[in-house]
């Protein structure tokens, strides 16, 4: 007969998912600052790219405190997310919607983020793992003030993409990423 599952099961199968996703955030951070054409998008970012690497550096620790080894565990849904991004990138690559693109995709990224971070914070007090639900917070935190700054960004950039445009039938500058006339 098969053991069975517990929540400290499901809490270090859950930490394990989230080390893979966060390890992959970082790298479509870096892809996505790259991509972006909009300045405050891109230092959005940048510094959250770097915020995500401390971010997996907290989740090692966390590991530490329940006693097992920092592992990750495919996580289909940022491979989805991931997927989506990449396919959006080579779909609206050269458009004036580009970085509202890339905004909603990092949005979807921040959304998924904070719901397993708010899943293992609850479960990490539950378990009375006070000091990993603190570290869990904190990146919760981090999370959250990103994808408000995304969703502030977002609103700067119009239907057509064009930062400060205020009107979405506006004619697009041409410059770097856009596609002339």
């Amino acid at each position: 007969m098969a053991k069975q599952k517990t929540l400290q099961d499901a809490f270090y199968e859950t930490l394990k998912d989230v080390y893979y996703a966060e390890k992959q955030s970082v790298k479509a951070l870096k892809k996505s600052a790259k991509a972006a054409e909009h300045d405050e998008l891109r230092q959005a970012f940048e510094t959250h790219a770097e915020e995500s690497a401390q971010q997996v550096e907290r989740l090692t620790q966390v590991f530490e405190i329940i006693g097992k080894p920092a592992r990750a565990k495919t996580c289909e849904a940022m491979q989805g997310i991931v997927s989506e991004m990449e396919e959006d990138l080579d779909d609206f690559a050269d458009s004036p919607a580009a970085d509202a693109v890339l905004a909603a995709c990092a949005q979807a990224v921040e959304h998924y983020e904070i719901a397993r971070y708010g899943t293992l914070k609850t479960w990490a007090g539950q378990l009375g793992y006070a000091d990993a639900a603190k570290l869990l917070d904190e990146t919760l935190q981090e999370e959250k003030k990103t994808d408000a700054l995304l969703s502030k960004i977002a609103e700067s950039i119009n239907a057509a993409g064009e930062p400060g445009s205020a009107e979405p039938d506006a004619e697009p500058s041409k410059g770097r990423g856009k596609k002339a006339a």
